[in-house]
Order: C-alpha cells, then sequence, then structure tokens
C-alpha cells in the first residue's frame, strides 16, 4: 500500500513536483542514476553482515530494483521511501502488491519515522540537500535508526557532476559523509565509485557503510 503524507509547505509541493515530473517523463531505465545491478549496495551490506530478518529502509529507493534483490535474498521487513508516487508505483507493479513491502510516499525532510529500522539505505539522495536540510536529514537518521542500527550513504564525490537533474549538488568525501552522520557512528568501509550513466556519462561516487553506537 503507498501511504501519504499529510499537508506538506510549499517548498515540499515544489519538490514533489519536480520528481514527479522526473519520473512521470523519463523511462527508468534512462535516469542517470539507474543501475542494472545494486552490486555495491549488496556488498556493503554483506560488510555490514545485514541478515535476512533486518528491518531495512531505502531511502529514496524509488524505481531502485535493489528491493527486488532483496526480496530474492529471503528479506521480510522492506520499507521504500520517495518523494515520488510514479517512481515507488513502477516498483510496486514490478515486484507484485503480495511482496509485502511497505511503501511510503513522502518528503524526507517532512517525514516522521513510525518506527526503528536495522539498517539506512541511501544512494543518491543526501547530495541535493542543503547544509540546513543536512541536519534535518541527520536528525530524521538518528529517530529511524535502532541503537547498533547501520546505514549505508552513497553521494557525489567530490571530483563528481555539480548538477543533476536540473539541480545543484553537494559533493562528499568518505570524511564528509562521516561528519554527516556524526560522532555516533563507525565507518565499517568505504569505497569509492564510477557510476556509468545509461547515456554513457562517468559519475564518480562515495561510498560509507557505518554502524551506530548501541548506546
Amino acid at each position: 500500500m503507498l501511504a501519504p503524507m499529510p499537508g506538506a509547505p510549499q517548498d515540499t509541493d515544489q519538490r514533489v513536483s519536480h520528481w514527479e515530473a522526473v519520473h512521470e517523463t523519463n523511462s527508468p531505465d534512462t535516469v542517470s542514476w539507474y543501475q542494472s545491478e545494486p552490486a555495491l549496495s549488496l556488498e556493503l551490506m554483506d560488510a555490514l553482515g545485514i541478515s535476512p530478518g533486518a528491518a531495512v529502509i531505502d531511502v529514496g529507493g524509488g524505481a531502485s530494483i535493489l528491493v527486488d534483490r532483496l526480496l530474492r535474498r529471503g528479506f521480510i521487513d522492506l520499507s521504500v521511501l520517495d518523494i515520488s508516487e510514479a517512481a515507488l508505483r513502477t516498483s510496486r507493479h514490478r515486484v507484485g502488491d503480495d511482496a509485502g513491502v511497505h511503501w511510503v510516499v513522502g518528503d524526507l525532510l517532512v517525514w516522521e519515522p513510525q518506527r526503528r529500522y536495522d539498517l539506512w539505505h541511501d544512494r543518491a539522495v543526501l547530495h541535493f540537500l542543503s547544509e540546513g536540510d543536512v541536519d534535518i536529514y541527520r536528525a530524521t537518521v538518528e529517530r529511524a535508526l535502532a541503537p547498533g542500527g547501520s546505514v549505508i550513504l552513497a553521494a557525489f564525490a567530490p571530483d563528481g557532476p555539480e548538477r543533476c537533474s536540473g539541480l545543484p549538488v553537494t559533493r562528499y568525501s568518505t570524511e564528509g559523509l562521516a561528519a554527516v552522520l556524526g560522532d555516533g557512528f563507525e565507518i565499517v568501509e568505504h569505497r569509492g565509485e564510477v557510476h556509468r550513466t545509461p547515456g554513457g556519462a562517468e559519475q564518480p561516487f562515495t561510498w560509507v557503510a557505518a554502524r551506530r553506537s548501541s548506546t
């Protein structure tokens, strides 16, 4: 079931309009962030020891096939949050309504988690946020993540693009992503990746896998 968010402020309305237009006018396999396989996400989940019984939320997961691959691995507690209902509809139709996935339509910056998760996965949402929004993001992670839970973050690297989907982005080093999470997290692994877009462009990314303190 798609769970809509309650009334939102104007800046949220603008973000919704932008991303709905992106997903309604582009095929999922033509957008720049498309991956045919979420290989690095799965590798980092393995490095963190994330088991199929873990509660996982894919933030900005939209039309990503990560949810498909986790279902194939036997994961039973999956949530996908995205600002675009069109993006989530694509994934819901692909995996089927009987998959048991919790589809959440919402703007991350006003979303209030109703439970705790064992893994927060974010590939390419963070780098769209302004400095002030990052503080909101950090606070949301802290409310949503269980003690001892894990985070996988991916954002454009310092030599990555300066804009994406018509919007400015913030580029991150490993240290920059660690600073977003704060002192309550230990970086377990970090990677650099050069993502090749469907159009053939190269986009350098920085990835971190981190674990939250259990206290």
